[in-house]
């Protein structure tokens, strides 16, 4: 993937997807990106609006409602599902989005053998566990986007607070990508400082990080309620993650995989900073957490076996 040309298909042709194909149009993240969705008008003048600013930008886009449109296919994003309405909780999609996904896994991997499968979906953890069901792949090439994007809504939280680039914080959500999500506080840091101890301005609290914590969990809900839905920085994160795939970057990101025995949790997905390459994630199970990080750890584990358990 590294070398030659790379394909990046988009499975669902929604705001999200759609928001996914823009994003790794405008950031060259593949030769070739292609949209797949079976509502066949929709989809096809998704691509056509997509393709008319071929001008101005370096990749190949494709795409329609036929299958063959993922054959080759380097990376899969899958976006495919109900869309989250004011005042729904992700985990409330399960139930629609897990017989969506139950049409679709199987064709896709069928059709594209070799790719790797970043599940963007929501409940993103819960769809992870059953996509990798699903298709029998090996949980390094069936991972959610996990807490990329938390990460990030943190990360620019933290640095408009602190007055520095976004770039100079480092900072992890961790857990699952929805309630029970948590900061790494413990090993947080802007520049090499840890955040407690800044002092670049006023000082940073424990309850204020809490608070600001919050803030982050629930910024999903602040943003469907005012525009509808989540799509434009899900897009950015999904697009960034595929790259890091197809370029081999080993790059290290908080990605959602299937855990087996890390920290004490098995066949769940959870998000943990991850290295990610062509080879797919691989999450890194020596993240230090303080004693309290690790139950709060445990319990998104449990929220999300509690999850699965009532899909039956």
């Amino acid at each position: 993937m590294a070398n030659g040309r790379t394909r990046l298909t988009v499975v669902g042709a929604g705001s999200v997807g759609v928001s996914v194909a823009y994003a790794a149009l405008s950031r060259a993240s593949a030769a070739e990106i292609a949209l797949y969705d079976i509502a066949t008008a929709k989809v096809e003048a998704e691509v056509l609006d997509l393709a008319h600013g071929a001008q101005f930008t370096r990749s190949q886009v494709s795409g329609g409602s036929d299958p063959a449109v993922v054959e080759g296919s380097d990376v899969i994003v899958v976006t495919a599902g109900a869309k989250q309405q004011p005042g729904q909780t992700r985990m409330e999609l399960a139930g629609t989005n897990a017989r969506i996904l139950e049409e679709l896994m199987p064709m896709l991997a069928e059709r594209a053998p070799d790719a790797v499968f970043v599940i963007v979906t929501n409940p993103a953890d819960v769809m992870t566990v059953l996509a990798r069901e699903m298709t029998g792949l090996p949980a390094s090439r069936v991972f959610g986007s996990g807490t990329v994007l938390d990460t990030s809504r943190l990360r620019w939280r933290l640095a408009q607070r602190a007055g520095v680039n976004v770039a100079s914080v480092h900072a992890d959500i961790v857990g699952e990508h929805g309630d029970t999500e948590f900061p790494l506080w413990s090993n947080a840091r802007i520049g090499p400082v840890p955040i407690l101890d800044w002092r670049g301005g006023e000082p940073f609290t424990r309850e204020e990080l809490d608070r600001i914590a919050v803030e982050v969990r629930d910024a999903a809900y602040t943003v469907i309620r005012g525009k509808g839905a989540t799509n434009l920085a899900i897009g950015l994160s999904a697009a960034r993650i595929a790259e890091a795939v197809l370029r081999d970057e080993h790059a290290v990101m908080p990605v959602s995989t299937v855990l087996d025995g890390v920290r004490g949790v098995d066949g769940v997905a959870l998000s943990l900073p991850s290295v990610v390459s062509a080879r797919g994630a691989a999450p890194l199970a020596e993240t230090p957490m303080s004693s309290e990080e690790q139950e709060r750890f445990s319990a998104s584990a449990e929220a999300i076996r509690t999850a699965l358990g009532a899909l039956g």
